[in-house]
């Protein structure tokens, strides 16, 4: 019987856990923090992911469904629930009376701006060993995935917007 050595990590080292794997685990520690944080303010993940797509852009109801993956009924009700508890508006665009346009709303601004605050604190709490360099690398790679990600599945991540991103 051949033995291989025990591997022991230090607090440094890490194992590498392969693209694939790394990524969807990566993703599960993500939406840990998300739910954790948004459970804190009565929201759910999808109300989440609804005001962060609005946090620097006017959308219709079909870019809304499309960025975040919802059929359109599903939108609609998300939209009704979102607008019920004064944190988005509809509008009729401008350019087409048959679209609708949804922004948030003050308070709508507030939740969302305390959220993504909270959540960037506790990423940041996981990542504060990384050196900047590897932060800048994390950055540019997850940024890459997502863009990827989007042209993929036809997803223009600038329709919309207003303002440039924060983070």
């Amino acid at each position: 019987m051949i033995h291989s050595p025990t591997v022991k990590l230090s607090a440094k080292a890490t194992a590498d856990l392969g693209v694939v794997d790394g990524l969807v685990q990566l993703s599960f520690s993500i939406q840990a923090i998300v739910g954790s944080v948004t459970a804190h303010h009565d929201l759910s993940i999808i109300q989440t992911r609804l005001l962060g797509a609005l946090r620097d852009r006017k959308l219709s109801m079909a870019q809304i469904a499309r960025l975040i993956s919802l059929d359109k009924s599903s939108t609609t009700g998300l939209v009704d629930r979102a607008e019920k508890r004064g944190y988005v508006e509809r509008s009729i665009a401008p350019h087409d009376g048959r679209s609708v346009l949804v922004t948030l709303t003050t308070s709508g601004r507030r939740v969302v701006d305390r959220v993504a605050t909270e959540v960037a604190r506790e990423i940041n709490a996981v990542i504060e060993d990384l050196s900047d360099v590897d932060r800048r690398r994390l950055s540019q790679l997850a940024s890459r995935f997502v863009h990827l990600d989007a042209e993929a599945r036809g997803i223009d991540l600038t329709a919309g917007q207003t303002t440039q991103r924060r983070n």
